[in-house]
Formats: C-alpha cells, structure tokens, sequence
C-alpha cells in the first residue's frame, strides 16, 4: 500500500533544513514517490512515507556529505544513501558500503526513518545550532508540502 502522507519526521527534515537555511536550493528534496518511482522500486520506504530525499546543496548550508556522518548517530536513521555509498542502522559495523541500486543519489541524502520514529519530529540537525524563534515558527506551520509530479527522474531512488 503506497502512503499518501509523508510522515511528519519526513516532513521535519525538509522543513528545518528550510528553517536553518532558508536560501538553499530544494532541486532533489522528495517525500511521496512518484508513479515510475513505485514501479522502479516497490519496497522503497518513500512508498511508506518514512523516507526522505534531501537535496546537497553546499554554497545553501545543506552539505549532505557531513549530514550523512552525523545522522549515523540519530536513532531513528533506518539507512541513508548518498553519492554511491550506503549506511544502515542494522550493518552499522560494516560501515559505509557501495550502494548498488540504479540511482546513486548523487544530487541528494536519502534518509529512511525506523518505523517507530515516524512521528518524532525533534531537530535533525542540531550541529547547526538552535534556530530563531521565527524559524521555529515557520516550522510548525503547516503548510502543504508540493506534490511530486507522477514522470520518471533521474533524482529517484
């Protein structure tokens, strides 16, 4: 069954990179898969809504190298994906492995969420210090996230 809401630590993610650098560039953020998404890959957690796709935009604030070091250490980081490498939560001890999947992610950290962490919307990235109370603001605002359009990219997973 394909979810048809992003669950809100999904939504998080998004919305506090916004809230912590309001200027960064969105390219390759996703939540919800697109119909050649769900096709190409029926397991994927973005089918779920516990995955998230977060576009690297270093010039923007949002350097996805470091994020991927960081979140290794967040528990509710199921696996991440980013530039040809993997890590997951339950290989840990292998480190980072060579993904294998079609899309390499090269553009963007995809980030999926243990299923009962879906609701935990805690910073996600607090090595970027406390936001201003008017980010904070924006980020409990909701607001409807756009819908990603149902053609097959390149920046899926």
């Amino acid at each position: 069954m394909i979810a048809k809401r992003a669950t809100p630590a999904a939504i998080a993610v998004l919305r506090q990179a916004t809230a912590h650098c309001p200027k960064r560039n969105k390219a390759s953020d996703g939540l919800l898969p697109s119909a050649a998404h769900q096709k190409q890959n029926p397991n994927s957690d973005h089918n779920t809504g516990y995955a998230v796709d977060l576009t690297h935009d270093v010039i923007g604030g949002i350097d996805c190298k470091k994020i991927f070091q960081y979140l290794k250490g967040d528990k509710r980081v199921k696996y991440l994906i980013f530039q040809g490498k993997i890590w997951s939560k339950d290989r840990a001890d292998e480190g980072d492995r060579d993904y294998n999947g079609v899309n390499k992610h090269p553009h963007h950290l995809h980030i999926s969420i243990n299923e009962n962490c879906g609701a935990d919307i805690s910073p996600w990235f607090p090595w970027l210090g406390e936001l201003t109370v008017i980010s904070k603001v924006k980020v409990m605002i909701p607001k409807p996230l756009p819908k990603k359009k149902d053609v097959p990219s390149q920046k899926e997973n």
